[in-house]
């Protein structure tokens, strides 16, 4: 018998050390007696239903699910009812609602993003309100169509700027900010992210944020991809749409004058007689810190014999790069319009990091997305 329950104890000792992590969401809904409430994720393919349990008595509720591999978004739903929350870890998510105005009058503790996102979903809830009201107006004949047009384009305006301030460009690193990117007015996501430059700024600034910390999670890939689609729909056309690229040999440098983080200015020109490379960066993407330690290596290797870097820097967040950039070597500038900057154009810049390298007597030489294509040619530049 006490083999058999050392066995036993050892074998649930196992399945601790076995399973996964987990959140936990939990609370009270009242008023609810019968009504069932369901778990949902709210994935990049749709809703995906995940438990369900059906209310009594105090309307007490517990779901548990598997920790995500990235911040991750669930609702809470009773019948068309939804509260909107995200699960960032492993972290306790408390909810307490009532079944009448489930959601618009809930309390969520637990988690600061979780109450940032309250605050946005009772925002949008006002902001849909409104428009509403400004299309029964423009019905019932009391405005008219252009009056109608005028006034909800700058709610959405005011709306935009709001939640730019204190929700994405505040903190661009959080789930609050990502949520806050995909929000409805009349089923049309308020932030365009395919036809608005101001716009793209916003999802660029949150895709390069959460790239930095989930480098290989789903969300980071696919916010990517929509900026960069975002990029090409926006882009500046050039005098000819059927232009050929420009291929950079022994072509004119094309000036740049930027600040490095003490707000000194840097012209390219002015390093005439050295050889450059040219480097467009972001520091808060997952190859950063790869790519800066390979020009480290050449910048070691070969600045006593006449090389000097000048790294411009598009990063959306400004304190990262200074926090970053500080201790290189070279010159470390910033382009504020970030990945809108006109040197994008003008360099033919196609994917970052790009690479040039700028002879002795500011001619272009050579282009690389790869710094180590180029130390061959740089060797024959010294």
């Amino acid at each position: 018998m006490k083999k058999l329950f050392v066995v036993a104890l050892a074998a649930v000792a196992l399945s601790a050390c076995n399973s996964e992590p987990t959140f936990k969401v939990e609370g009270e809904v009242t008023g609810a007696d019968g009504k069932m409430l369901y778990l949902e994720a709210s994935s990049l393919e749709g809703i995906v239903p995940l438990d369900s349990t059906q209310l009594s008595g105090n309307g007490t509720f517990t779901f548990k699910g598997n920790q995500p591999e990235s911040p991750e978004f669930y609702r809470l739903r009773v019948e068309d009812k939804i509260i909107n929350f995200s699960i960032d870890s492993t972290e306790t998510i408390h909810i307490q609602a009532g079944y009448d105005n489930f959601a618009t009058h809930y309390t969520v503790t637990g988690s600061a993003n979780c109450e940032k996102i309250k605050e946005l979903s009772l925002m949008q809830l006002q902001l849909q309100t409104k428009a509403d009201n400004l299309a029964k107006a423009m019905q019932n004949h009391t405005i008219g169509v252009d009056v109608y047009q005028d006034s909800l384009s700058s709610m959405i305006q005011r709306y935009k700027d709001d939640v730019k301030v204190r929700y994405i460009f505040s903190a661009p690193n959080t789930a609050s900010a990502y949520f806050a990117l995909f929000q409805k007015l009349n089923n049309y996501l308020i932030f365009d992210p395919l036809n608005s430059r101001e716009d793209i700024k916003c999802f660029a600034a949150v895709a390069t944020s959460l790239n930095n910390y989930y480098p290989h999670a789903v969300r980071s890939k696919n916010l990517y991809n929509i900026v960069i689609k975002g990029m090409k729909n926006t882009r500046t056309p050039q005098a000819s749409e059927n232009a050929p690229a420009i291929e950079v040999q022994e072509t004119g440098v094309i000036d740049i004058n930027l600040r490095d983080m003490k707000g000194a200015s840097h012209k390219l020109t002015d390093l005439k007689g050295k050889v450059v490379l040219l480097d467009f960066t972001i520091y808060q993407s997952a190859v950063s810190a790869s790519h800066n330690y390979m020009l480290r290596e050449l910048y070691d290797q070969y600045a006593s014999q006449g090389l000097e870097i000048y790294q411009v820097s598009l990063d959306a967040d400004e304190h990262y790069w200074k926090t970053t950039a500080d201790n290189l070597p070279w010159i470390c500038v910033r382009d504020a319009n970030g990945v809108y900057s006109s040197l994008i154009t003008s360099y033919n810049v196609q994917n970052i990091p790009t690479v040039y390298l700028i002879n002795r007597n500011n001619e272009l030489s050579a282009k690389s997305e790869n710094v180590k294509d180029l130390e061959t040619k740089l060797k024959a530049l010294l």
